[in-house]
């Protein structure tokens, strides 16, 4: 009987202790965004309302009259490289939560990151190229580095946003990612 209660306890202890480290794993790296209020004024964001939105798809509807973004991607697994810079901006607010969207989705498939910014905050989440019609899908990555600027601290919606991002990162499977550029949308 002894024996038993032994046996439950330390399976007890043992499964806490697991517990405890996944929780761990779930943890966010935060980092703080740096303001920069003369970005509207950057040479490259002034370039972006001189171009006309990229159109992804046949059926692709435009938000935007112009360019939203000019974000260079570079991918490089073993020795083949990769680069990508059709990328468009898109930016909602959902209670305290600012989502800004970088991505070239194209309803098959989709490159680019979720950046969240909150309370001088933000976070970044790469999505995940293999989706299904409609579907957002994120993969699992680790920053190298990451950087991103924006114009001011505060939104609203219907504010404008401009912004910076530099961001390195290893992506699942042994691909490093780098994707650094500008970007301005409106808060939807």
């Amino acid at each position: 009987m002894k024996q038993a209660l032994y046996f439950i306890f330390i399976l007890i202890f043992c499964l806490l202790i697991v517990s405890c480290k996944k929780e761990k794993k779930i943890q966010k790296n935060f980092e703080k965004f740096v303001v920069d209020e003369s970005l509207p004024q950057n040479d490259t964001i002034k370039l972006l309302s001189k171009y006309p939105e990229l159109k992804l798809y046949r059926t692709d509807v435009n938000e935007s009259k112009s360019r939203t973004a000019y974000i260079v991607q570079e991918s490089t697994i073993w020795n083949m490289s990769g680069k990508f810079d059709n990328y468009k901006c898109k930016a909602n607010l959902k209670d305290d939560t600012l989502n800004i969207s970088l991505n070239n989705n194209n309803k098959q498939s989709a490159n680019g990151v979720l950046v969240k910014v909150f309370n001088g905050s933000y976070f970044i989440k790469d999505y995940d190229p293999k989706t299904i019609k409609g579907e957002e899908k994120f993969i699992k990555s680790k920053a190298i580095y990451q950087k991103l600027v924006l114009n001011k601290k505060g939104h609203q919606k219907n504010d404008s946003i401009y912004g910076f991002i530099d961001y390195k990162c290893m992506v699942d499977g042994g691909v490093k990612k780098i994707f650094r550029g500008y970007f301005r949308t409106l808060i939807k």
